[in-house]
């Protein structure tokens, strides 16, 4: 019964960390999608400006170092959008192996990218504690241990043996008829543990119940540390990631805006128009970074704590232009 209890939970255990690596992976690939879209808005921003640059060095408006410095622009963004692109394609492919596919087939993954992992409470939390697959895995250990420990206290205790049986006896004097008779016999076999009191099994199964008791008090704490830190890396992403959509992401997207269609009109410069881009490259980042890191320390909280649907790690299918192959 321990042993089958002790298998149930190691598969539970498994199916949890599968499931937090499989939504970890996913929101990584729908979070590189968005840096990619990103960066190719930059590119396309970049473009413009090299080729306004160079009309205005044509038309004699401005110095040649102008456009040398568009050019010089357009080339980092370049690198950051083939970096973007790399990001991307090691995201699929992780995501993809978790299915044992090593060349994913699929063109993007659908989901809402802005979406926060729900909060647990702490109460929650503590709760869930109790029922985590590396606890249970540990208690379970204690009570198998247990179990062997008093089978071989059981095993000191001699079998006492009882036999029941008959023998033909001859006739008492007096007695008529055959000269023999038969006589029911019982017996009764005590052995003496005089050499073999069993003491070693037990005291070696007795040491083995400690240390499974001891291991059971470090998986608790162990569990207690590693929770602890997801749940602060958790609130920690949930802040920032609101405070970026509530108070920077707003005033860098109508910066950009506005920059992009002065730029546009011959108001503001090409410096002015990239700074304003580059700054809202920079906050969409942090910002993406940020809901990464979120997802990934909800998803170690439900491997921690084996659960296995939890809301905010709910994910959409893979949308696909093709099959998706095994």
């Amino acid at each position: 019964e321990p042993a089958r209890d002790q298998a149930a939970s190691a598969l539970a255990g498994r199916r949890a960390e599968i499931r937090a690596a499989t939504v970890t992976a996913f929101f990584d690939v729908l979070t590189a999608q968005e840096r990619l879209r990103l960066a190719q808005d930059s590119v396309g921003l970049a473009q413009t400006a090299t080729r306004a640059a160079a009309n205005r060095v044509a038309a004699g408006k401005v110095s040649p170092l102008e456009e040398t410095k568009a050019r010089v622009a357009e080339a980092g963004i370049r690198v950051e959008l083939m970096q973007a692109e790399g990001t991307l394609r090691s995201a699929r492919q992780q995501l993809a192996a978790l299915w044992g596919n090593p060349a994913p087939r699929f063109t993007q993954v659908d989901g809402a990218v802005d979406r926060l992992p729900a909060m647990a409470s702490e109460q929650d939390v503590a709760g869930r504690m109790a029922a985590a697959p590396v606890v249970r895995q540990a208690r379970l250990e204690v009570e198998r241990r247990k179990a062997l420990s008093d089978l071989e206290r059981a095993r000191r205790i001699p079998d006492v043996t009882v036999s029941l049986g008959a023998k033909r006896v001859p006739a008492s004097e007096g007695e008529t008829g055959s000269s023999r008779r038969n006589q029911v016999v019982l017996g009764l076999s005590v052995p003496l543990p005089i050499f073999d009191t069993n003491r070693g099994n037990v005291a070696e199964a007795l040491s083995r119940e400690e240390k499974a008791r001891d291991d059971l008090v470090a998986a608790e704490l162990q569990l207690g540390t590693e929770v602890a830190q997801a749940s602060e890396r958790l609130r920690s992403a949930h802040a920032t990631a609101e405070t970026l959509q509530r108070d920077a992401l707003p005033g860098a997207e109508s910066a950009y805006k506005a920059a992009t269609k002065g730029f546009e009109l011959g108001k503001f410069s090409f410096l002015e128009a990239l700074d304003a881009q580059r700054t809202l490259f920079q906050v969409r980042a942090q910002y993406l970074l940020a809901l990464a890191d979120a997802h990934r320390a909800a998803g170690d909280l439900d491997r921690l704590l084996g659960n296995e649907g939890s809301e905010g790690g709910d994910i959409s299918p893979a949308t696909t232009t093709a099959p998706v192959a095994r």
